[in-house]
């Protein structure tokens, strides 16, 4: 999904965003996918008295944390990443459903299956979305519109779930466009388009642009597509460092990274910008619980594990330091994450200045252990 700044940011450290590629010889046909409300329809589909009700898939408990919303809840401003607590007083007549990685994994087999019959170059992005690079499809089929429109439909008739889709000549314009439309909606960005497209769009809708690089835009004077446009590559580089040519590329429309079908994940991540500083450190651990369930959800959701625990902190004057350790086997537990990551951050203590940001990532993962794979559509 495309961020908007009210959640944690997924961190990859395998993400070529910031990289600068050759431009294709030809114009690609490139289409995003993304299930509309995952983990929520599926739980719909299965269970009919959930359907047309307010469902959040994630624990009630306290400390709880929402991973999807459905879509009748999203109307009573229900977000993933947002602790169950209040997603609980936003609407008193939420429904929360335990997660089932199991099945969403069976599920997301079946859509990979069905992008399969088109093209073998799949960049799967997490269980419920992906990028296909059509350029040259299986079927001969003309347009990447039309080749949207079947997996659409394919989706829809043989799994009873609803897919957006956004065709592109980039992966970026393509993310932008599976967005536009949401739910079950299909849009197309013409290669024509795409410079006056991107103008408008305020920064934090760009791939590659969470809320901290938001936040440092925004002082810079950049919040548009436009005023990212207005910025001298040399200005961008200087205040990017090497994320500023990517940046100078997507105010342009422009986007030359390939799609990638054996791409390895190398970390799973996720940080949140918090709207004011945290002091306290009983705080602080409060705030780091729905990151550690963000986290550990993506490690269940794929069967990945890791063996070092990074903890991410950036201060009230934008100072950032990490810490992290290994240990001799994968961790194994959510609270083993959640304890590793605890330990970390007390060791930080006392701090001088308040926190705006705090991150945890897992990285060694086992997938980078093991032979090459050919991954399933996981996070």
């Amino acid at each position: 999904m495309l961020s908007n700044g009210s959640g944690p940011d997924f961190v990859d450290a395998d993400d070529d965003a910031a990289s600068a590629s050759t431009a294709p010889d030809r114009p690609r046909k490139i289409i995003h996918v993304d299930m509309d409300a995952f983990y929520a329809s599926v739980e719909q589909r299965d269970d009919p008295s959930l359907r047309g009700r307010p469902i959040a898939v994630g624990g009630s408990r306290e400390r709880g944390v929402v991973a999807a919303a459905s879509y009748e809840a999203r109307k009573f401003g229900v977000r993933s990443a947002m602790a169950s607590v209040t997603a609980r007083r936003k609407c008193p007549e939420l429904v929360f459903v335990k997660p089932r990685f199991e099945v969403y994994r069976e599920v997301s087999m079946a859509i990979r299956a069905i992008f399969a019959e088109h093209t073998p170059l799949i960049e799967p992005l997490s269980l419920d979305e992906a990028y296909l690079d059509v350029t040259e499809n299986l079927k001969g089929i003309e347009t990447a519109t039309q080749i949207a429109r079947e997996i659409k439909t394919a989706i829809s008739e043989r799994l009873n779930l609803t897919a957006s889709a956004g065709c592109a000549p980039n992966k970026m314009l393509a993310k932008l466009a599976s967005d536009y439309r949401k739910p079950d909606g299909l849009f197309v960005i013409t290669p024509r388009m795409a410079p006056e497209f991107v103008l408008t769009l305020p920064v934090g809708r760009f791939h590659g642009i969470g809320p901290a690089t938001e936040a440092k835009m925004a002082r810079l004077g950049i919040a548009t597509g436009a005023d990212l446009k207005g910025k001298s590559l040399a200005f961008l580089q200087e205040h990017f460092g090497k994320s500023g040519a990517y940046f100078h590329g997507i105010a342009r429309g422009i986007d030359h990274r390939p799609v990638r079908p054996d791409r390895i994940r190398k970390s799973v991540g996720a940080e949140n910008t918090f709207e004011r500083d945290l002091a306290g450190i009983e705080e602080m651990r409060e705030h780091l619980q729905p990151i550690v369930d963000k986290v550990w959800s993506r490690c269940a959701a794929t069967g990945v594990r890791g063996r070092t625990v990074t903890l991410k902190v950036k201060f009230s004057d934008f100072e950032q330091i990490t810490r992290s350790r290994s240990t001799a086997v994968d961790v194994g537990s959510r609270d083993d994450l959640e304890g590793i990551a605890a330990d970390l951050l007390r060791q930080l203590f006392p701090m001088r200045l308040g926190v705006r940001l705090l991150g945890v990532t897992m990285s060694g993962l086992d997938n980078e252990r093991e032979e090459p794979r050919q991954l399933s559509l996981a996070i």
